[in-house]
C-alpha cells in the first residue's frame, strides 16, 4: 500500500509540473481515482463476504439451477448429508445443469456442482472433486483469487467503498467476478493443499478418500483435456507429471491410512 501511495505520489508531481488548465484538470481527476483506489484496497471482510454473496447469488440466478426434486439434486443432496460446515464456513450445494464438466467452491462456502460432472462421476469420485473445492475454501485460497480480481477490477473500473457500504456492481463485473470463482487458477503449492485439505476433510465426514486419487484419474484421462475449450477442473487435472504425482501421493496416503480402492461404479441420474 505504501509502494502504491509512493508511486501516486510521484505521478502527482509530474502532473503540477505541466501546463496549469492541464495539470488541474489531470489532478482532480487522478484524485478522484487515488481515492476510490484506496478505499477499495481497504475492502473489509464484511464488504468482501457482501461483493462474494452478491456474485453467487448472480451466477444462481443465471444458470439453470436444479429443483430440490430432481434426480441430480437428490444424490447430491444423499452425499452430503450432514456437512453443513468447513471450520466453521457453512456449506449449501447446488446443482447446475450444465454441459461442462465442472464444480467450484465459493469463499462463502456455496458448493456448485454441475450435471455434467456428475455424469461421469461415482459418488467417491464426485465427492473428490467437492473435498478438493472445499479444501482451497479452507485453505483460503479461493478467498484471496476473488479478492486479487475484485481489486484488480476495483482499480480498473473505480468500483469504491463509501460510508462502510459495498458499492453496488454491474451485471458484467459481476459475471467477471463470477467467471473467477468458477475458473479460479491456483499455484501447485495451493493445489497440493487443497489435495490435503479435501482428504482430511472426507476423512473427517466418514468418506472414503480413495475418491480424491480416483477422481483425479477421471478427469485426467477425458478426452479434450488440454482443449481450449476445455473446462478448467479438465485443464487442472489434464495428464502431466504433476498430476501424476498427485494422484501417487493421495493414492499412497489412502493405502497407508487402511482404506479399500472402491468400485467406480457412476449411477444413472443422468437425463
Amino acid at each position: 500500500m505504501k509502494k502504491t501511495a509512493i508511486r501516486i505520489l510521484m505521478a502527482l508531481c509530474v502532473l503540477m509540473s505541466a501546463s496549469p488548465a492541464y495539470a488541474q484538470f489531470n489532478l482532480k481527476k487522478a484524485a478522484s481515482a487515488i481515492g476510490k483506489g484506496v478505499q477499495a484496497a481497504t475492502l473489509t471482510d464484511e464488504q468482501m463476504a457482501a461483493y462474494v454473496k452478491e456474485s453467487v447469488d448472480w451466477m444462481d440466478k443465471h444458470n439453470p439451477v436444479l429443483p430440490e426434486n430432481d434426480p441430480y439434486t437428490v444424490r447430491l443432496r444423499k452425499l452430503t448429508a450432514g456437512i453443513t460446515e468447513a471450520d466453521g464456513i457453512p456449506l449449501n450445494f447446488k446443482v447446475y445443469d450444465v454441459i461442462d464438466v465442472n464444480a467450484f467452491a465459493c469463499p462463502d462456502g456455496s458448493v456448485r456442482v454441475f450435471s455434467s460432472l456428475m455424469d461421469i462421476m461415482s459418488d467417491d469420485e464426485l465427492m473428490g472433486v467437492i473435498g478438493h473445492e472445499i479444501g482451497h475454501v479452507l485453505k483460503h485460497h479461493s478467498k484471496k483469487a476473488f479478492r486479487t480480481e475484485l481489486l484488480t477490477g476495483a482499480l480498473k473500473d473505480a468500483i469504491s467503498s463509501t460510508g462502510g457500504v459495498a458499492a453496488a456492481l454491474t451485471d458484467s463485473q459481476l459475471g467477471a467476478l463470477g467467471e473467477t470463482l468458477i475458473n479460479a487458477k491456483y499455484s501447485q503449492k495451493q493445489e497440493k493443499e487443497a489435495d490435503d485439505c479435501g482428504y482430511d476433510f472426507l476423512k473427517a465426514n466418514g468418506l472414503n478418500p480413495w475418491g480424491m486419487a480416483m477422481s483425479f484419474e477421471k478427469l485426467s484421462s477425458l478426452e479434450g483435456g488440454s482443449a481450449k475449450k476445455a473446462s478448467a477442473v479438465q485443464k487442472m487435472f489434464s495428464s502431466h507429471p504433476e498430476t501424476q504425482e498427485r494422484i501417487k501421493r493421495m493414492s499412497e496416503r489412502a493405502a497407508k491410512d487402511g482404506f479399500t480402492r472402491p468400485e467406480s461404479t457412476v449411477p444413472a441420474t443422468g437425463k
